[in-house]
C-alpha cells in the first residue's frame, strides 16, 4: 500500500506497509471511527474518539500505541496499549513511530500507516 499524505525519506514511510497490505473500515456501538491496515505481521488499528486519536501496532504479542488529543494539537505520546502506561511523548510523529517500530522489533518502514492517521504529529 502506498500512501502519498507521508513523505520524506525521513518518515521511513515512502511504501507504507508494501504491497500485501489490507485496509478495513468499521464503526463501533460508541460511533467511534476504526480504520484497520495489515502488512508482513504487523496490525495497525488507527480509532478517532471524542477525545483522542489512538493508532495501535501490534505484532507477535507486542503493542505500541500512539496517542494524540482528538484536536489533533498536541504532542503525541506512545503507550504500551491503547489505554496503557504512557511511554514518552513527541512533537513529532516520525519520532513516535521510530519508538513503536522499536518495542515491536521492526523498522519503521514496516509499520503500516493508515492513511487517516498520517497527519499525526505537530
Amino acid at each position: 500500500m502506498t500512501d502519498s499524505t507521508r513523505g520524506g525519506p525521513t518518515s521511513g514511510a515512502d511504501d507504507i506497509g508494501g504491497d500485501d497490505a489490507t485496509d478495513d473500515d468499521a464503526t463501533d456501538d460508541a460511533g467511534a471511527t476504526e480504520r484497520i491496515v495489515e502488512s508482513d505481521g504487523v496490525t495497525a488499528k488507527y480509532v478517532e474518539t471524542d477525545d483522542e486519536r489512538v493508532l495501535t501496532f501490534t505484532r507477535e504479542g507486542r503493542t505500541a500505541a500512539i496517542v494524540q488529543n482528538a484536536t489533533g494539537y498536541a504532542m503525541v505520546k506512545v503507550r504500551t496499549a491503547p489505554d496503557g502506561d504512557e511511554l514518552e511523548r513527541y512533537y513529532g510523529f516520525d519520532m513516535a513511530l521510530d519508538h513503536a517500530a522499536e518495542r515491536l522489533g521492526v523498522t519503521v518502514a514496516d509499520l503500516p500507516v493508515p492513511e487517516a492517521a498520517a497527519d499525526m504529529g505537530m
